[in-house]
């Protein structure tokens, strides 16, 4: 390389590198806009279904999902998971445990979850869920599932000015639900409110109904199962 050009070739480096210079060039990838349009296909793609198994065990696995979802059919959720059966057959244990199992009541289970879904953004999740709320006898309306939705934390210690027609129980799981999701740690003051309210069985259920759909609604927001990334919780199913 000629004296001149190796000259030039450190003259521009140091020019780059120059504070003055950081000031004013571009950042990197500026011409890109940044979009906030919803994905419209799930980042893998489901199994067939009726799903293809390779042994009699894969089989057995596919019949056991089937038939806790009977009568409804396989969903977007099991046909994600069936790509492992393995984790899709533990899933199914645990969440059919969770869901058919435990003694709390229906109205606060299905509150919790939705409320999972708002916090997490998970709106497969939620459309799943807030139905099954109302069916509960949840109203649909902002004294309800409108509280539900709100998207600043609901604080326990707010529940006179917030709770809507929600009774002392459904708020006490919607709160405990919103610090378990956004904070992981629960205050001192939440969980001595919600203690008072719910028996221990009824608290490790609650606690496990909480954890176990923050893991289904990261699963679902990750790969968009279900394709609702990006909508909201009033958008009609697709």
């Amino acid at each position: 390389m000629s004296f001149s050009l190796n000259y030039q070739l450190r003259k521009s480096l140091q020019h780059w590198l120059s504070p003055s210079s950081r000031l004013t060039r571009p950042l990197i990838n500026t011409t890109r806009p940044f979009t906030t349009t919803p994905t419209t296909k799930m980042r893998l793609p489901y199994v067939p279904n009726p799903p293809n198994t390779t042994s009699e065990a894969e089989q057995a696995i596919v019949d056991r999902i089937t038939a806790r979802r009977h009568p409804r059919p396989l969903q977007p959720l099991d046909l994600t998971l069936l790509h492992s059966p393995p984790v899709a057959d533990g899933w199914n244990s645990f969440l059919g445990a969770i869901r058919t199992q435990t003694l709390l009541p229906a109205d606060e289970r299905e509150l919790a979850i939705s409320r999972v879904a708002v916090c997490n953004g998970a709106w497969y999740e939620w459309h799943h869920h807030a139905p099954l709320a109302v069916q509960a006898g949840v109203s649909e309306g902002e004294d309800g599932l409108g509280v539900v939705k709100r998207q600043e934390p609901l604080l326990i210690e707010e529940g006179a000015q917030k709770k809507g027609g929600l009774n002392e129980r459904q708020w006490a799981a919607v709160c405990l639900t919103d610090e378990m999701t956004r904070n992981v740690k629960v205050r001192d003051s939440t969980f001595e409110e919600v203690r008072k309210l719910f028996s221990e069985r009824e608290m490790v259920e609650l606690t496990a109904i909480i954890a176990c759909y923050n893991c289904v609604s990261r699963f679902l927001v990750a790969l968009d199962v279900g394709e609702r990334n990006g909508t909201g919780p009033d958008d009609k199913a697709h």
